[in-house]
């Protein structure tokens, strides 16, 4: 019996914030999949590993978490006034399907810096040292990423000295500007799509509790902490080896997604299990984070620990950062009230992992609260860079 053999596709391995995913130019992948469909599903699956029922993948380039089981197509953009367009695919593990219904935080970072070393910037625009401004449109959720890249002699810096906490290795500092960043895809431009600040949100078999749902960055279900059993300071092992936390959090998961009327039924949220994230919140406290390092309760406003597909992220996701920054600009909301209240237009929280800062700018117009921009440090670099190969009856 012959077998088709393997095909080469160019392809970036690459680091973003603390997020790894494989990049791609859309004119690099195979004529069928340069379409959304199922060849391009079939292909970022087969490239990451996926499904995987060992949850390993031992057979791929994804390193089985939702932080490293990701692929990104850019291309030249389509939009007036931007330069690339940014598509993001978050490939399940376990299950035989690729969501794309938001946007990775992490590898928008990626995603300003493989713009230039992929060759889709106007090589007027990339200054021969300084900061090359990349204006990208982030095709997933239709808005505006602005990177801030350094170069240097007309390539990206990658080295440097800018720390995040969850990389273990310092790398040069890329400012994000996420513009707008309120997920108007689907409730209409409302950044709170149940009109509340906070809900009493009904959970089958759990019982109500109180929730901030807010759609900035990503649509996001916030609880407190203390509510639902946990103090703030909880490590990826505390939630990710117990079944039953796992699946009280995607309970409340899924009662916010029907509330913010992001799916009809509990059955959709099978084949959504990007968004809406699930975070609980706390006031500030002493706590060891993952490397070990103690962080104090004076070092944050307040404490966030975020599931991203079903799982305890180990940092923060950045799309989630967003969203923590938006809701702890308006007074009120449960990330506002658990940083201590009154208007902020910055918050430093504690995440598993360390710290993070975001700032955003929000305000009310006619009574309906809007954020212009949220803004974020990050790092990326090239990991590795020539093609991936799969085999060829595979898409």
């Amino acid at each position: 019996m012959a077998f088709a053999p393997q095909i080469k596709i160019p392809a970036t391995y690459m680091r973003g914030g603390t997020s790894k995913g494989v990049f791609f130019r859309l004119q690099d992948l195979p004529v069928s999949c340069q379409q959304p469909g199922e060849a391009r599903d079939k292909l970022f699956m087969r490239v990451i590993g996926s499904p995987d029922p060992y949850a390993a993948h031992i057979d791929g380039m994804g390193g089985a978490t939702s932080s490293t089981s990701k692929c990104v197509i850019l291309s030249k953009s389509s939009q007036p006034d931007h330069d690339v367009d940014y598509l993001y695919g978050q490939v399940s593990i376990e299950k035989e399907f690729v969501d794309w219904s938001g946007n990775c935080g992490n590898l928008s970072t990626a995603a300003g810096a493989f713009a230039i070393h992929a060759g889709l910037i106007d090589p007027a625009r990339v200054p021969q040292n300084g900061i090359c401004v990349v204006r990208i449109w982030q095709a997933n959720i239709q808005k505006t990423i602005i990177a801030h890249v350094p170069v240097t002699n007309s390539q990206v810096q990658e080295t440097g000295d800018f720390e995040l906490d969850g990389v273990i290795f310092p790398a040069a500092e890329i400012v994000l500007e996420f513009i707008d960043p309120s997920d108007d895809s689907e409730d209409g431009g409302t950044l709170f799509p149940t009109g509340n600040l906070v809900d009493d949100l009904e959970v089958p078999g759990i019982g109500t509790l109180n929730a901030t749902m807010i759609a900035a960055g990503i649509p996001t279900v916030f609880v407190n902490a203390e509510e639902i059993g946990y103090t703030g300071t909880e490590l990826r092992e505390h939630i990710n080896n117990d079944a039953k936390a796992l699946e009280k959090l995607e309970q409340i998961r899924i009662a916010g997604a029907l509330r913010m009327g992001l799916i009809k039924t509990p059955e959709e949220a099978q084949k959504r299990q990007h968004t809406p994230k699930i975070a609980f919140v706390a006031k500030p406290k002493d706590y060891k984070a993952a490397s070990g390092k103690t962080i104090s309760a004076s070092d944050v406003d307040l404490l966030v620990r975020a599931l991203s597909m079903g799982k305890l992220h180990h940092a923060m996701m950045g799309t989630a950062a967003v969203a923590i920054g938006t809701a702890a600009a308006i007074p009120g909301t449960l990330v506002n009230l658990a940083a201590g209240g009154g208007e902020r237009e910055a918050v430093r929280f504690g995440h598993p992992s360390g710290t993070l800062r975001v700032g955003a700018q929000a305000k009310q117009i006619e009574g309906e609260w809007a954020v212009t921009k949220a803004i974020m440090s990050r790092s990326a670099r090239i990991l590795m860079e020539g093609v991936v190969r799969i085999p060829g009856d595979a898409i």
